[in-house]
């Protein structure tokens, strides 16, 4: 049977070193996933992307072992690949951590302005040119779901960095890497976009005030409400994002290859 992957064009980055190639497999295989063009649960060979890619499979070998050290892949003997299958156990787990450390940070950056302590300097990226990115007039907010979605990833990192702590932000940082692929179906799915802008003002405006306890409230009932759409997710859904979004693999989801 046909196996699934996206098509992907040959470009410069073809002729680079052996490692400059695998990096840009790598990139590019890992996006494929983010955006939804390789789905939970999709197989394929290394030859396939090797032949796509116009590359030899080593750099393509390279790029999938990597992925697989990330969680995002994972090999069989003699079998091909496979896009790691959604585990919604482990995600609720994560958003379980990612909800006591955010919780901590803004807590902790809210108590700080109260109390009228100094701004860090990342305390003052938060405040300023993070937070400019959501005030902004309804005609000037962004409107693509991934887009979106990569702009409240840049919050909550700049949220936990806000708060001094490195050995948290590392953690973090991690955590982040995880749940970016639910992160991307919170925003290309239902009708966050329409409320996200809102909420996140909402935060800040907290966090401007000092205001402890509605910082705490507001940044909890976001983080849940995200965590409920990720409850609600389906192979169906998943599939449904991706005709949405235009992305169309390169054989019908039926028709996927099973090894062993």
């Amino acid at each position: 049977m046909k196996q699934i992957l996206p098509l992907i064009s040959a470009d410069k980055s073809t002729r680079r070193p052996i490692i400059r190639l695998a990096e840009s497999v790598y990139e590019r295989l890992r996006e494929d996933i983010f955006a939804f063009r390789l789905m939970p649960g999709d197989r394929f060979a290394e030859n396939d992307v090797a032949e796509r890619l116009q590359v030899s499979r080593t750099p393509v070998r390279e790029a999938l072992m990597r992925l697989q050290s990330e969680g995002l892949v994972r090999g069989y003997f003699r079998n091909g690949w496979e896009v790691v299958p959604l585990d919604l156990g482990r995600f609720a787990a994560l958003y379980e951590l990612r909800e006591m450390i955010e919780l901590h940070a803004a807590k902790r950056v809210a108590k700080s302005i109260a109390e009228k302590q100094p701004r860090s300097p990342a305390c003052e990226e938060l405040l300023g040119d993070v937070a400019a990115r959501w005030r902004v007039a309804t005609n000037q907010r962004e409107t693509d779901g991934l887009e979106l979605a990569v702009l409240d990833e840049g919050f909550h990192i700049a949220l936990v960095a806000a708060a001094g702590n490195p050995e948290t932000d590392l953690v973090y940082r991690q955590v982040t890497e995880h749940i970016r692929i639910m992160r991307r179906l919170d925003f290309a799915y239902g009708d966050c976009i329409r409320d996200t802008y809102e909420e996140h003002i909402a935060i800040l405006d907290a966090l401007d005030a000092g205001d402890v306890a509605q910082t705490e409230v507001l940044l909890l009932q976001h983080i849940q409400d995200s965590h409920t759409v990720v409850e609600q997710i389906t192979i169906d859904r998943l599939e449904q994002v991706r005709t949405e979004l235009g992305q169309q693999p390169a054989a019908a989801p039926g028709r996927r290859k099973r090894f062993g």
